[in-house]
């Protein structure tokens, strides 16, 4: 039988899914990447060269090596996730005017978005093919569930342009998208149907030369904390 939770879970990723949608579609700045199995959308100049710039002081100030949720045995080699990164002080006024931009660009309340966090990726660093959606037979997911739930969309955004490498890649939808200062990218992580979306699989390909800045913010389908 299906949990009450799991209905809930999927009913909100259906509701999400179909509301922004519809919202960057009307948006004249969005422009839907053009794969039929999972939604993407590119915004370019989404963030000034001044905003890319205090974004990436921010990211060096708290990165750190990154984590994973998976558990032992996950995809990729070990470890598959070599950048650095930490989350951005919530409550700091620049992190919030940034944060009530993605809200109202995606249409999703401001209670349902994770803190920001920041990556920072150096020659040889990468992050192989992996989903942001979370596994309900893992063992965090009880913890995930309380905090929030299932995540819904991905917003991310470049700070800066690599010399070389550094390109997200969606290998099972034949795109890849090298880092361009300021463009936000944002995908739905579920079907129409409001299952997980495993077309939505992506890599951070290594970087080659140069140093890669982004920042992420997932939504989740209930209030996160």
């Amino acid at each position: 039988m299906i949990k009450a939770d799991a209905v809930a879970d999927r009913k909100a990723l259906q509701q999400q899914g179909t509301a922004v949608c519809a919202r960057l579609d009307r948006d004249p700045n969005a422009y839907r990447v053009p794969v039929e199995l999972a939604e993407i959308y590119a915004i370019a100049d989404f963030l000034s060269a001044a905003e890319c710039a205090r974004f990436r002081d921010m990211v060096d100030d708290v990165a750190a090596p990154s984590n994973t949720f998976d558990e032992p045995g996950g995809p990729g080699s070990s470890p598959y996730r070599t950048s650095y990164s930490g989350d951005v002080e919530r409550y700091d006024p620049f992190v919030q005017m940034i944060e009530r931009r993605i809200d109202d660009l995606l249409g999703l309340d401001a209670t349902l978005g994770e803190t920001v966090q920041g990556q920072r990726y150096t020659p040889g660093q990468e992050f192989q093919g992996h989903y942001d959606w979370f596994v309900t037979s893992a063992a965090y997911w009880p913890e995930q569930k309380r905090r929030g739930g299932q995540r819904s969309w991905t917003a991310m955004i470049y700070l800066n342009e690599v010399e070389a490498g550094g390109v997200t890649e969606f290998p099972r939808l034949g795109i890849s998208i090298p880092p361009q200062q300021g463009l936000l990218l944002a995908w739905n992580n579920a079907r129409s149907d409001g299952a997980p979306n495993d077309q939505t699989l992506h890599a951070a390909l290594p970087v080659e030369r140069g140093v890669k800045y982004v920042i992420t913010k997932w939504y989740r389908t209930r209030h996160w904390c």
